[in-house]
Formats: structure tokens, sequence, C-alpha cells
């Protein structure tokens, strides 16, 4: 009897051996699927982020080029009103809209004629722009 179970005893042990070398066989073979599909997710999820960030930072972009540009109108319209002798232009205040495609006169002129001719700088210096003249005349 004592011989019946040792031979038992192997035969179960050889057999759970032999289970439990599958069943290992199958989890490292599971782990490394899931590993492989996470990792094409973590992929994918990475590439659409940096798509996300490209994007902004392409709007980013643009819309610092549109604020440098409209900055640059507004600057070669101040120039131009400071080099002119004819106007007072201390007072005067420019500002641009680039999505309007308009540049604003505002602030004060000592006179009517002064307010004309810092309108026709404006106009000038603005090529494709419309001129809104809303200065006023007095100190």
């Amino acid at each position: 009897m004592n011989t019946l179970v040792r031979r038992l005893s192997v035969w179960v042990c050889t057999v759970g051996i032999v289970l439990c070398s599958t069943a290992c066989r199958n989890t490292a073979a599971g782990l490394k699927r899931d590993t492989e599909d996470n990792s094409k997710k973590a992929a994918a999820g990475a590439e659409k982020a940096a798509e996300k960030a490209s994007a902004a930072t392409a709007d980013a972009t643009q819309r610092a080029a549109e604020a440098a540009q409209a900055g640059a109108q507004t600057m070669s319209v101040k120039t131009a009103l400071l080099a002119d002798k004819r106007v007072t232009a201390t007072g005067i205040n420019v500002d641009t809209d680039l999505a309007t495609r308009t540049v604003t006169l505002k602030g004060h002129v000592p006179s009517e004629e002064q307010k004309a001719i810092a309108e026709q700088i404006a106009s000038e210096r603005s090529s494709g722009y419309h001129v809104r003249n809303e200065l006023t005349i007095g100190n």
C-alpha cells in the first residue's frame, strides 16, 4: 500500500507540475498580449495628445502672428503721425483690429484741421484698412 501511495503521489505531483507549467505559460502569454495591447493603446493615446498639442501650438502661433501684424500696423500709423509736424500726435491713440481690417484713431487734437490731417496720414499708412476717426477737438 505504501508503494501505491507513493506512486499515486508521484503521479499527482507530476500532473500538478504539468498543469502548473501550462497555466504559467498561458499566464505569461496572456501578460505578453496584454502588454502589447496596452502599449498600442498608449501609443495611440500619445499620438492623439501630440496632434492636439500640435494644433494648439499652430493656433497660438497664428494668433501671435496676427497680433504682431496688428501691432506693426499700429506702430506704422503712430510713427507717421509723430513724424508729421502738422499734427500734435501725443494725444492720439492708434488701435488696429486685424479681423475687421480697421485702424481706429482715438484721443484729442487741437483743431478740426489736425483731425483731418491725422485721418489722411492714417489712411495713407493703412493700405487695405478702413480708418475710423474718433478724435475729439480740444485739449
